[in-house]
């Protein structure tokens, strides 16, 4: 199906959002987004209407359009729901993995543990991406994986983000072995406990977060 100039910008505006090349708190311009995309405003006020009903941007009378900022508790709210999801994922997937999704999360699991994708934060943010696609494609839940993989987009910003804290990616990795094996053995409430205490942001974790996204605020 052909898209429309409005669809094609919302589609590229998302892209730049939820892969951090946009920050919280940028201002979109819309003459600029005119000039740069070949359009007129029309598609533009389309397509960030589009935004602004997936919470990714928000529009301030008489101030302009800019790209969301989401407040430390709604944040950790969020991260809370995701742990939820990615836990029944883990539990699901332990009782109904398949032998050769089995081989696809090992593969991915060792691609995260690869010393030159460990050393650059946002390759290794892709090959983690790929881990946790294995477990939700694994759950055999369409709708659990579904709604896992909508929440995420929303927060990929941020969760890009905790991967730039003093090594979070090494601990990252080796919970990861731990999901694996868990999985591997059928473990499913293992798997579940695993997963859950992987996404979740608390203790040291809190407080590194919160520095970063103070961070990431400032700097749009």
């Amino acid at each position: 199906m052909k898209r429309s100039n409005a669809q094609k910008l919302k589609d590229a505006l998302e892209e730049d959002i939820i892969n951090g090349r946009l920050l919280p708190g940028a201002k979109l311009d819309h003459d600029a987004l005119a000039k740069e995309y070949g359009v007129s405003r029309t598609p533009i006020r389309e397509a960030v209407q589009q935004l602004v009903v997936s919470g990714l941007v928000t529009v301030q009378p008489k101030k302009g359009t800019f790209v969301a900022k989401v407040g430390i508790d709604q944040l950790i709210e969020m991260f809370e729901v995701m742990a939820e999801l990615e836990g029944m994922c883990g539990r699901l997937a332990a009782r109904r993995i398949q032998p050769e999704e089995l081989a696809a999360l090992e593969r991915a699991l060792l691609r995260c543990e690869d010393p030159d994708v460990m050393a650059d934060p946002d390759e290794y943010y892709y090959e983690n991406e790929e881990f946790h696609g294995c477990i939700y494609s694994a759950s055999h839940n369409t709708f659990l994986a579904t709604e896992a993989r909508q929440l995420k987009q929303r927060l990929k910003p941020y969760r890009r983000l905790q991967l730039q804290a003093r090594n979070r990616v090494r601990n990252s990795v080796d919970e990861h072995r731990q999901i694996f094996e868990a999985i591997k053995n059928g473990n499913e409430t293992e798997a579940e406990e695993c997963l859950r205490q992987h996404v979740l942001i608390q203790g040291t974790r809190f407080s590194d977060f919160v520095s970063q996204v103070k961070q990431f605020g400032d700097s749009a």
